[in-house]
């Protein structure tokens, strides 16, 4: 237990980090983990860490999407919330405004 607590300390502060490191850092932990081999407290360990990352990455998102609708708002627009799937974006011609 010792070691994970060390292992903590050297990592870099979760609340810390950019949305791409916090999404680069999941992406090696989730990896991490479907590789399998570390015993258990290891493999609950980065559970933990990952939990946190993806915690980061949404609350950076969510502050994202605070700071657009902010924006919208400041230039009068009115803000409109559609579903759109990454494979539909590429078939949507491009708008002007």
């Amino acid at each position: 237990m010792m070691r994970m607590m060390v292992a903590a300390k050297t990592d870099p502060a979760i609340d810390a980090l950019s949305f791409d490191d916090a999404l680069a850092e999941l992406q090696r932990t989730v990896a991490e983990l479907e590789a399998g081999g570390q015993p258990l407290e290891g493999a609950i360990a980065l559970y933990e860490r990952g939990v946190a990352l993806q915690a980061r990455c949404e609350k950076l998102l969510g502050d994202a999407e605070l700071r657009v609708q902010q924006l919208v708002a400041r230039a009068g627009g009115a803000i409109e919330t559609r579903d759109v799937r990454p494979e539909d974006a590429a078939d949507e011609p491009a708008s002007g405004g």
